[in-house]
C-alpha cells in the first residue's frame, strides 16, 4: 500500500553550463561518497574498471566514521538470525521488506568476517568477539571496536584497504552539484572543487552513498556535511523517494550549552546506564516495560515528555551504579568528550536530550541497490530499503551500507563492464536565466539557521497538523527567493538542497496521519494495527533540454 505525491521544482539543475566551456573526467564507476557505503562500493567493484570516489569534505569527515555503537550480527551460538530480523521488524513498526530483512541480517555474520579480513580490529573478551545488547536487540549482537570507536576503526581499515588495493582514485574536498542525465539515464554528475572548479565526470554507472540531512535540524548529531544533498540530486534527477518524514532521534546526545553536541551511544543503556530526570527519578519504566532498551523512537518522546514535566532542557544519564572499569574501557572516547566539560562519566550525572540521527527515508533501491533511474545505483543512509521501516533498530545502519554498498558495487560493475569506451559527452547544456550572485547578497547563515530551528520546533520528535504546514509554508516562502537565484559556492548549494529535502519531509509528514515509529503526530497518536503504507514523492520538472 502506498500514496504517490509530486512535488514541482523550478529547474532542473541548479546550476548554469555548457560542456565547451567545462572540463571533462570519464570513467567506468562513479561512487558519490566516502563512508561506509561508498568505500564498500569501491572494493566491490571490479579491479579491472576505473572508478572515482567523491567526498564533500575530506575522507575521514562522515557520519560512518563518527559511529560508536557498533554493528549488529548474530554471532553467539544462542541467538539465531530469525532473532534479529524479528527484532528489526518490531522495531520497524509494520514497515519493514520482510524479505529484505531477512537478507541483510542473514547476512550480517559473513559481512563481519569481511571487516576483519580487511583489517578492522573489533573489541575480544576471553579470545572471543566481544558482544554488547542495545535498545531494540533481544540479545547480546552488537560487535564494537574502541570501545565506542567502531565507525572509526572500520573506516581506518576499509580506506586504507581501499588505497592500497584498488585502483580508485579519491577527489576529497569534491562538492556534487548535480546529477546528469540523457534520455533518462543518469550519466555521471556536475561537480566542483576549489582546485579546477565545475568538472564533468562521465561515467558508465553512478553510485550514489552521500549519506544523511541530519543538518536540517538544530539539534543534531550529523556533522556540517550531512545537508541532504544525495537526496536533492537524486530528486532533480527524477529518482523516486519514499517516506521522507522518517528521521529518527538518537535519545542521547550530549547537551551542554555552548558546547557542540557529541552522541551518547546506545551502547551506554546496553551496559545498564538509566536515564533519570532533574530529580533523579529514574523515569523510562513508566513509558515502556523495556525500560532503557526500548527503541530509539520510544525513549525519546520519553524524555521530551519528561523534560516537559520538569520544564527541563535535558534529562541525565546515570553510570554511577556501574563498575567504573568498565565504564572506563568501554566508552573511553566518551569519557574524554565529557571530561573537556568537567563530567566524569562514572561519577557525575551526564545531560543529554534527543537530536536528529538518521534520515530512514531516502531514494527507492532494490536488492542490489538499483534506483528508479537506469544507471544510478544507491546504498546508505541516502537510500529506503524495506530494511528500518518506521523506525531503525541500533546498529543496523552500518550492516545496511556495507550490504549495499557491495552490492552496490558487484552490479554496477557488471553493467558498466557491458559499455564499451566512447569517452564523449552528451548533447547536454543547462538553461537557466537566474541570475548568479556571490554568497554575500544574502545572509545564507541565518537563513541556514532560521531553517534548523524551524525544523526543530515544528517538525521534530512531536508533530501536529498546525504547525507542519506553518513550517511548509516558511519553507517555500524562502526556497522562492533562494532557489532563483544560481549561486557560486558550496554554502549556497547546499542550502538549496537543505530547503528541498525540508520540504520533502514535511509534505511526507502532512500526507502520514498517523503515528508510526519515529514520525509521532500528536493529533494523531494512534498507530493501527494494519500495517503502514509507504509515501513516495517524485518531482514534476521542467523537461529536459
Amino acid at each position: 500500500m502506498k500514496t504517490e505525491l509530486t512535488l514541482p521544482l523550478s529547474g532542473r539543475y541548479l546550476v548554469d553550463f555548457h560542456p565547451k566551456r567545462i572540463p571533462h573526467a570519464f570513467t567506468d564507476v562513479l561512487i558519490i561518497g566516502g563512508g561506509i557505503s561508498g568505500m564498500r562500493a569501491a572494493l566491490a567493484t571490479d579491479p579491472s574498471l576505473h572508478s572515482i570516489i567523491l567526498t564533500k569534505g575530506q575522507v575521514e569527515l562522515s557520519n560512518s566514521w563518527k559511529a560508536q555503537g557498533g554493528i549488529a550480527g548474530v554471532l553467539d551460538p544462542e541467538d539465531h538470525v530469525s532473532n534479529h530480523a524479528r527484532d528489526t521488524i518490531a522495531a520497524g513498526k509494520g514497515m519493514c521488506d520482510e524479505k529484505t530483512v531477512e537478507e541483510i541480517t542473514s547476512a550480517a555474520p559473513e559481512i563481519i568476517r569481511d571487516l576483519i579480513s580487511y583489517g578492522a580490529n573489533f573489541d575480544q573478551f576471553e579470545g572471543h568477539l566481544a558482544l554488547t545488547q542495545e535498545g531494540g536487540h533481544s540479545h547480546r549482537r552488537i560487535i564494537h571496536a574502541l570501545g565506542d570507536a567502531t565507525g572509526r576503526e572500520i573506516m581506518r581499515a576499509m580506506i586504507h584497504r581501499v588505497k592500497t588495493v584498488t585502483e580508485s582514485q579519491i577527489w576529497e574536498q569534491t562538492f556534487t552539484i548535480d546529477l546528469l542525465t540523457y534520455n533518462g539515464t543518469c550519466v555521471g554528475a556536475l561537480v566542483w572543487n576549489p582546485y579546477h572548479g565545475k568538472t564533468f565526470i562521465w561515467a558508465k554507472q553512478t553510485i550514489l552513498a552521500t549519506g544523511g540531512a541530519g543538518r536540517l535540524y538544530r539539534e543534531t548529531t550529523n556533522p556540517e556535511i550531512a545537508t541532504g544533498d544525495g537526496h536533492a540530486i537524486a530528486f532533480r534527477a527524477g529518482a523516486k523517494l519514499r517516506d521522507m518524514e522518517m528521521m529518527q532521534f538518537h535519545p542521547t546526545v550530549l547537551y551542554i550549552a555552548g558546547g557542540s553536541r557529541h552522541l551518547i551511544s546506545e551502547a551506554v543503556r546496553g551496559e545498564g546506564a538509566h536515564l533519570v530526570d532533574v530529580n533523579g527519578y529514574r523515569f523510562m519504566p513508566d513509558y515502556d516495560a523495556a525500560a532503557e532498551l526500548a527503541p530509539r523512537d520510544i525513549v525519546s518522546r520519553a524524555i521530551t515528555a519528561q523534560m516537559n514535566k520538569t520544564r527541563q532542557s535535558s534529562v541525565y544519564l546515570d553510570l554511577r551504579h556501574l563498575d567504573r572499569k568498565l565504564v572506563e574501557e568501554r566508552f573511553p572516547n566518551i569519557a574524554e568528550v565529557c571530561s573537556q566539560f568537567g563530567l566524569d562519566l562514572a561519577v557525575d550525572l551526564i545531560p543529554v536530550r534527543p537530536g536528529a540521527h538518521y534520515m530512514i527515508g531516502g531514494v527507492v533501491i532494490d536488492h542490489e541497490g538499483r534506483t528508479s533511474i537506469p544507471g544510478l545505483f544507491a546504498a546508505g543512509e541516502v537510500t529506503s530499503s524495506g530494511l528500518h521501516g518506521a523506525n531503525r533498530l541500533a546498529s543496523n545502519s552500518l550492516l545496511e551500507g556495507l550490504y549495499h554498498g557491495k552490492a552496490a558495487g558487484l552490479a554496477a560493475s557488471r553493467d558498466a563492464a557491458n559499455i564499451a569506451d566512447h569517452f564523449c559527452a552528451m548533447p547536454i547544456q543547462g538553461d537557466d536565466p537566474r541570475q548568479a550572485m556571490d554568497q554575500t547578497d544574502l545572509d545564507l547563515t541565518d537563513i541556514r539557521n532560521s531553517l534548523m530551528s524551524l525544523m526543530w520546533r515544528q517538525a521534530g520528535i512531536r508533530r501536529d497538523a498546525q504547525g507542519l504546514s506553518d513550517a511548509l509554508k516558511q519553507v517555500e516562502f524562502w526556497d522562492r527567493y533562494v532557489s532563483r537565484q544560481q549561486f557560486v559556492n558550496v554554502d549556497g548549494w547546499s542550502l538549496q538542497n537543505m530547503l528541498l529535502v525540508a520540504r520533502l519531509l514535511l509534505v511526507s509528514a502532512l500526507e502520514r496521519t498517523e503515528s508510526r515509529g519515529v514520525h509521532y503526530r500528536s493529533d494523531f497518536p494512534e498507530t493501527p494495527d494494519e500495517p503502514g503504507k509507504h509515501i513516495n514523492v517524485s518531482a514534476n520538472f521542467p523537461d529536459e533540454k
